[in-house]
């Protein structure tokens, strides 16, 4: 998978992702994330990327400009156009980060995954010039009905839940496959335990220490469901 971030902090996005499961993950050559300046796009000397809004208001607009000359020169060095013919799945997305997108989802991260590049796109200000939403962009993507100073940190949070849904990055499948919300489940996640068993009398549930695995499966199950209606039950009518 290819990913690619625009982004006025690019040292934002770098560090962030030279770490951990997505680091070893670059390392490795299954994921090629890439921090773009938007700045670097620009054609001014001074490297202007937004501007006062039409219609008076607080706050500067990101300009289209630079945006569309980003996502134009970086299709083109991946190599790929707009995407496949309308019905079929869509070779990359240009996903914007905004608060006024559709909440990210694991579903969501399940389709990004599948696909074989991303643009994600950082706003910032007040927002970015609405012919980029019109025109450019596949998805408006919000991480939560709340607003931050910038698009970097919700990008990474996509990212991060997209890239380790990619094959080969995390080594027990098993592990993907029995997250929060995954699709064939819609449940949290069970509880977890290690050793010791005993910690300040703190013990392990003794179906854990049993062995019987069909117990400790119908234990898990029973648990997901139990933490699921307390915490989030929410989930539970959408099953």
């Amino acid at each position: 998978m290819i990913v690619d971030v625009v982004t006025i902090f690019p040292q934002m996005i770098e560090p962030a992702l030279a770490e951990g499961v997505i680091g070893r993950a670059r390392a490795k050559g299954l994921v090629d994330v890439k921090a773009r300046d938007l700045r670097d796009y620009t054609s001014d000397k001074h490297r202007v990327v937004d501007d006062v809004a039409f219609g008076g208001g607080p706050g500067m607009v990101m300009k289209p400009e630079p945006i569309f000359r980003a996502v134009e020169e970086i299709d083109r060095e991946r190599g790929r156009d707009a995407g496949k013919p309308e019905g079929e799945t869509t070779a990359r997305a240009v996903v914007l980060m905004t608060p006024q997108g559709r909440q990210f989802s694991q579903a969501e991260a399940v389709r990004f995954s599948r696909m074989e590049r991303l643009i994600v796109l950082c706003g910032r200000y007040e927002g970015v010039d609405e012919r980029v939403a019109e025109t450019l962009v596949t998805d408006e993507i919000s991480i939560g009905d709340y607003v931050l100073t910038g698009g970097e940190l919700p990008a990474l949070v996509v990212i991060d839940a997209v890239v380790r849904l990619v094959p080969g990055v995390v080594g027990d499948k098993e592990s993907v496959a029995n997250d929060s919300f995954a699709e064939d489940a819609g449940l949290l996640d069970f509880p977890h335990y290690t050793r010791p068993a005993d910690f300040r009398g703190l013990k392990v549930p003794d179906v854990l220490l049993s062995g019987h695995h069909k117990e400790i499966e119908r234990w898990r199950r029973e648990q997901q469901r139990l933490r699921t209606e307390k915490r989030r039950p929410d989930l539970l009518g959408r099953k």
